[in-house]
């Protein structure tokens, strides 16, 4: 096993250069990709409605085809999962992402064709390893397996040859066979529907593993640790798993899990690296060991469009291109993209950390924020706000999720958070100011709106009782790793359903 880790090393780390190019020229690497997507895609009845062929410019591209969300897209994407061909994509489409997002009830069929799956998913899939691989050069992962926490919902025909279910699902059912033999559990396992029954038989089939590396969504990754833990008996994953080395994680922030990662794997060997993935597209990795920054991956078939979040309102919202952005300030994201999605708003926002190369932080949702009274409260203020909070009481913060209290007769608005913790704080009153404090220091909006409690009250938080938030996923029929608990939001919807379950 050693050479055969030797030579998967040399050749992951192969890729390096390429990596290197495009941080080099960035520019010029977006622009092209921009002019083969366009031209790619000029014969199908998008690019024919919007005349593609005539389109020369980063600029005509910009005035012509206007800006997309799901809802704008979904007649034509219904229109493919019948088995329509050539709508917005010219190859064939036969697979479909299935997602239920975090801002609605409403599932969503993003369409994944070959050069997505080949171009975007895998690469970075195996762009992820050459990085780690370049940053460790002495890593032993490929002497064990990868234990991956897949999707939770089988595949789904639709009709004959058309496919869909979670990204993790379709890319699982994807993968080259080299990837297949060093992945643990089996497929069998690793797709089945009950999540619960799935957790139970994922720790049997995988603690006689040699597991030298994970990747998943921390808390799914925590539960089937503990479940680990609760069958072999053992104090910690090392001593179930002596070689595991690396952690591959993403979908939501890691600082409120780390110190619960640091109990469940204590060893100063260990790596984490997070990367940006979702069903519309692979975007970022961690690509320095000493920073959560994450690069901008600009060669995966995706041409990159930023709008500043004070303008996304806008009747004819203007985006910015990369060579346009500025360091700290919050944009939307918007993709064009191999498998079709056409300046497609994704939803989520992020600042740029770095303009040569581009790195960027995942800052929120463009709808997971909480501005009911001016006071524009993103995830990146409230996680911020949590981590100091939890610094100062010895806490750990399993979920949460808050909202807006209105106002009512003469009473001021404010906020009412639910969290459930990992570990109590040593004073709950004390986190509750820290956490008030610090948004007041890091967000002026919100700390103007506090003043003497004029137009926002101290916040209102509930000390959830453990797995409150896993009941609520379970009552909703959204257990698994595509389904996170919604941390913001603008209407009481989700925290008046948890507080009906409490």
């Amino acid at each position: 096993m050693a050479i055969v880790n030797s030579i998967f090393t040399w050749y992951m780390k192969k890729r390096i250069h390429q990596i290197e190019l495009f941080m080099k020229y960035p520019l010029d690497v977006q622009e092209e990709w921009l002019h083969t997507l366009i031209s790619s895609a000029e014969n199908t009845e998008w690019g024919k409605l919007y005349d593609y062929k005539s389109i020369l410019t980063v600029s005509q591209f910009k005035e012509r085809v206007p800006i997309q969300n799901y809802d704008t897209l979904k007649p034509y994407i219904e229109r493919m999962l019948k088995g329509e061909q050539n709508i917005l994509w010219p190859s064939e489409i036969k697979w479909f992402a299935k997602s239920s997002g975090t801002t609605s009830d409403r599932s969503k069929f993003i369409p994944v064709s070959e050069e997505a799956l080949e171009e975007c998913h895998f690469k970075g899939g195996k762009d992820m390893i050459s990085i780690y691989c370049n940053n460790r050069p002495g890593t032993q992962m490929f002497t064990g397996k990868g234990l991956v926490l897949g999707g939770s919902h089988q595949i789904n025909q639709l009709c004959d040859d058309i496919h869909y279910g979670d990204l993790s699902a379709v890319l699982i059912k994807n993968l080259p066979m080299w990837a297949e033999y060093y992945r643990t559990p089996d497929i069998s396992i690793a797709l089945m529907d009950n999540y619960e029954e799935k957790m139970d038989k994922m720790a049997e089939a995988t603690i006689k593993e040699n597991v030298t590396n994970i990747s998943g969504v921390p808390t799914w990754t925590i539960v089937l640790a503990k479940k680990v833990l609760e069958i072999t008996g053992k104090k910690n994953l090392i001593e179930v798993w002596p070689n595991l080395e690396l952690y591959f994680h993403g979908a939501v922030n890691f600082t409120p899990y780390r110190e619960q990662f640091k109990e469940l794997i204590p060893s100063e060997n260990m790596y984490y690296l997070e990367t940006y993935n979702a069903s519309e597209g692979f975007f970022g990795i961690q690509d320095q060991d000493n920073s959560e920054e994450l690069l901008l991956m600009l060669d995966y078939g995706i041409f990159y469009e930023f709008l500043p979040l004070e303008n996304l309102e806008d009747e004819s919202p203007k985006t910015l291109s990369l060579e346009q952005v500025e360091l700290h300030k919050n944009y939307a994201i918007i993709i064009s993209t191999n498998a079709g999605l056409w300046r497609y708003l994704i939803g989520d926002t992020v600042q740029f950390t770095s303009l040569s190369p581009f790195r960027i932080k995942i800052t929120g949702r463009t709808k997971h924020f909480i501005n009911a009274f001016g006071e524009e409260v993103i995830i990146d203020n409230a996680e911020n706000a949590l981590t100091k909070a939890c610094a100062v009481t010895g806490a750990k913060v399993k979920d949460y999720t808050a909202c807006p209290i209105y106002f009512k007769g003469e009473k001021a608005g404010g906020h009412e958070w639910i969290i459930e913790f990992e570990t109590q704080p040593s004073d709950f009153n004390k986190f509750v100011d820290v956490l008030d404090e610090t948004l007041r220091e890091i967000n002026s909006d919100y700390d103007a709106k506090r003043f003497k409690d004029m137009a926002l009250c101290r916040p209102k938080v509930h000390n959830a009782p453990v797995d409150t938030f896993y009941k609520w996923l379970k009552s909703r029929g959204k257990l698994g790793g595509q389904h996170k608990v919604p941390r913001l939001a603008n209407d009481r919807q989700y925290v008046d359903e948890i507080l009906e379950l409490l």
